[in-house]
């Protein structure tokens, strides 16, 4: 069904850590204006769909919102790989890092888990593009 390639469509190449940057960026990640619920947000309000073209578009850019998953988690990895434990706690990171390490978990800059709560699938056309509408003008802000 897919042809993966091992390369990110725009590679990401951080030559420096930076744990005060990936905190901001985590956000964009799992966050409740992030890229994790845009993905999940159009992948599940396609279903509903009455028209075919409108499911094809959704599902089109359900996917596009995942290679934007994939390349936040490839930014906060490289941000915060080889840091020693003294970065780590400087800059707030160390409740994370306890949990985590280096892992990408979806969280939101404060830490909160990403939940569900943060998507929303109501099966009528106009909410939900209502609401894909309203989220991606939260995401830009």
């Amino acid at each position: 069904m897919w042809v993966y390639e091992k390369k990110l469509q725009y590679p990401i190449k951080i030559k420096n850590p930076n744990p005060a940057m990936a905190k901001i960026i985590i956000s964009q990640y799992g966050g409740p204006d992030g890229e994790l619920g845009a993905s999940l947000r159009y992948l599940s309000q396609r279903y509903s769909m009455p028209y075919p073209e409108l499911k094809a578009i959704l599902t089109d850019i359900g996917t596009e919102e995942l290679a934007h998953l994939e390349m936040i988690g490839a930014m906060v990895y490289q941000l915060t790989r080889n840091l020693s434990p003294e970065e780590i706690k400087a800059a707030g990171m160390d409740a994370y890092f306890v949990d985590h390490t280096t892992g990408v978990y979806p969280s939101s800059a404060a830490g909160t888990p990403f939940t569900a709560a943060y998507i929303q699938s109501k099966g009528d056309v106009l909410t939900d593009l209502h609401e894909n509408l309203a989220a991606e003008q939260k995401a830009f802000q």
